[in-house]
């Protein structure tokens, strides 16, 4: 059982400030198919510099960065040996993975950024996820009644919201930073000019997107030179985005919501640059000059529950990451993981992820339109009424119903089961911490792998499709949809960008992943795979993982696909389906000598890069 004498800690109440850009410096989407891609002959190999070197962990002194890509990691090495601190550090290592993972991140898209400040000891956070345009409605996905088909909408101008990171950047340096913006632009300006050296994880995404990237003949000539596909081992060039990159640095972002860029933005979403000749239906958007100049990032709250004894905090609404991690922890507390088997660890695992799931599905949207009850759904009251479903030797069955947080009722459930809607695993995270103890976690997207397909002109860089992480029509409609698209509003998103700290409020680990909606679950297995169950934070990364989300099936990696505790779980009810890969998450902790372990992940994604500032042996 929970270790007895904790105190449960609600959520902190959301307190919504804004950033302005005007200073001057369908009911169940399914995932869409994968394109056949016939044989494609592949560009020369142009000579390549040697790669960054590529570890998935590292211990030392002085600071530490974990990201995907090893390039982008010494980015944000390379700050802090000049003096940056951590936030510098996160936004020099996210401008980088723009460059070296653009299918993933980049200025054309948003994210969730949360910082610790190791003087005040208290964790903030900023949203800068993607908003609709000024004119969307409930039906912004319907046409003569009916939703959009899901692989048209990704690839149209319908799709793109109002980008968010570039804003993210330069709310999170005025507040935190100590390094100007156009400083921390230089490593990721000089990579995008010289190039980086392709791997194979950049040339499979490629591959992936060959079809729709030949639709928009600019971004044909950005990512298929030649018109053939990169070859891994040679140098990939991106000037366009290495001039964009110091218009930002000379202009500040200010370019990119009212300026020359804005302008650029607003005609590629609203007359997409589609080749004639391919027949694609680009649809167009209708963002406006106003959408761009009218953007926020909020400045809110985090969310925080106890766990164990320590303090976890994520991200609030628009994000459902904070919510759903925290309730399924709370969820788990009454039960001793530490001493369970591994078929008892999954199963309480898995049914604590169908519930929390449950509740997310009804409850969570954008608190700007929505009525969202983040401190009930963080509430351990609320987390036992929903616990007490788990049976040891049974499985609930999914969809569930959700519960309803402000009446808890033991064991309830009632009303309408929300499906989990698709959404892409385009996703990056990255993790930084200075030596002062500061930490950052940082997620950012434009949402599927490629985005929406559509580079924007002259810019180097693919806009977000974010907008597809929206309802497209409410499951029921009796039963009121939080997610539906709406004039300015955040699409919800899973992304879990999360720090925990000990009871002297000094940080334990800090931690995320890409993954779509599995963002949520490999977070949570993370974190009990490190607090639970003893494992060394690159190990609970490197764990296999199984995703549960409210559907008839769980999601397991081939790790525990074709594990021994497989059929013990299928014999009291799971059933479960193969997922080659989920995830790729990254994390730093900070241990009781001060020193900090970098950890990324040792195969997902072709590895993570896990750096120090000063390693030890």
């Amino acid at each position: 059982m929970g270790r007895p004498g904790v105190r449960k800690l609600s959520v902190l109440a959301v307190s919504v400030a804004v950033v302005s850009v005007g200073a001057t410096a369908p009911p169940t989407v399914a995932a869409p198919p994968t394109a056949a891609v016939p044989p494609t002959a592949e560009a020369p190999a142009a000579p390549a510099k040697g790669p960054a070197p590529k570890s998935p962990v590292a211990v030392g002194h002085g600071g530490a960065v974990a990201s995907v890509d090893a390039d982008a990691s010494a980015a944000g090495i390379e700050v802090l040996k000049r003096g940056g601190n951590a936030v510098d550090a996160a936004v020099a290592t996210a401008a980088a993975l723009g460059v070296t993972e653009p299918y993933s991140a980049g200025i054309g898209g948003g994210g969730y950024f949360v910082y610790y400040d190791a003087k005040s000891r208290d964790v903030h956070t900023l949203d800068g996820r993607e908003t609709a345009p000024l004119s969307a409605g409930s039906d912004l996905f319907l046409e003569n009644g009916r939703p959009v088909p899901f692989a048209e909408a990704v690839t149209s101008g319908l799709s793109v919201g109002t980008p968010g990171t570039p804003l993210t950047w330069r709310s999170a340096l005025d507040k935190w930073g100590s390094k100007r913006l156009g400083s921390l632009l230089r490593p990721a300006e000089r990579l995008a000019r010289d190039g980086f050296t392709v791997d194979s994880t950049f040339r499979d995404q490629t591959a992936a997107n060959e079809t729709r990237f030949r639709h928009f003949p600019d971004t044909a000539d950005l990512f298929l030179p030649g018109g053939r596909l990169p070859v891994v081992g040679s140098t990939f060039k991106n000037p366009d985005l290495a001039r964009t990159y110091a218009a930002l640095a000379r202009d500040g972002v200010g370019t990119l919501y009212r300026g020359d860029l804005a302008e650029d933005i607003v005609d590629t979403v609203n007359e997409p640059p589609v080749d004639a000749a391919s027949g694609w239906n680009a649809r167009p958007g209708d963002l406006t000059a106003k959408d761009l100049r009218s953007y926020r990032v909020r400045s809110q709250a985090p969310t925080k529950t106890s766990y164990r004894g320590l303090d976890v905090y994520a991200m609030a609404p628009s994000s459902s990451g904070g919510t759903t991690v925290g309730e399924a922890l709370n969820i788990l507390e009454r039960t001793d993981l530490s001493r369970a088997s591994d078929v008892q660890y999954l199963h309480r695992f898995i049914e604590a992820s169908r519930i929390a799931f449950a509740d997310r599905g009804r409850w969570v949207g954008d608190p700007a339109f929505e009525d969202v009850p983040t401190e009930e759904l963080l509430s351990q009251r609320y987390a036992d009424s929903r616990g007490c479903l788990i049976k040891d030797d049974a499985v609930l069955t999914s969809p569930l119903a959700p519960g309803d947080p402000r009446k808890p009722v033991p064991c309830g459930a009632g009303g309408t089961a929300a499906p989990t809607t698709y959404e892409g695993e385009s996703t990056t995270h990255l993790t930084t911490a200075d030596r002062w103890g500061n930490v950052v976690s940082y997620t950012l997207t434009i949402e599927q792998t490629g985005g929406s397909g559509i580079t924007v002109p002259g810019r180097g860089f693919l806009l977000n499709n974010e907008l597809t992480d929206f309802s497209f029509a409410p499951a029921n409609p009796a039963v009121h949809d939080p997610n539906l698209p709406g004039p300015g509003k955040r699409p919800r998103s899973s992304m879990a960008p999360t720090i925990v700290l000990d009871r002297h409020d000094k940080p334990v680990v800090a931690l995320g992943s890409p993954g779509g909606a599995t963002i949520i679950t490999t977070v949570l297995q993370t974190l009990t795979g490190l607090l639970d169950r003893g494992l060394p934070l690159v190990d609970a990364i490197a764990a296999p993982r199984a995703s549960q989300r409210n559907a008839a099936q769980t999601e397991l990696e081939p790790g525990l696909y074709g594990g021994e505790a497989r059929p013990a779980l299928e014999a009291i009810g799971h059933s479960f389906r193969a997922n080659p890969e989920i995830g790729a998450a990254t994390g730093v902790q900070r241990l009781g000598d001060g020193t900090w372990v970098a950890a990324a992940e040792t195969v997902r994604r072709g590895g993570g890069a896990a750096m120090v500032v000063r390693p030890v042996r």
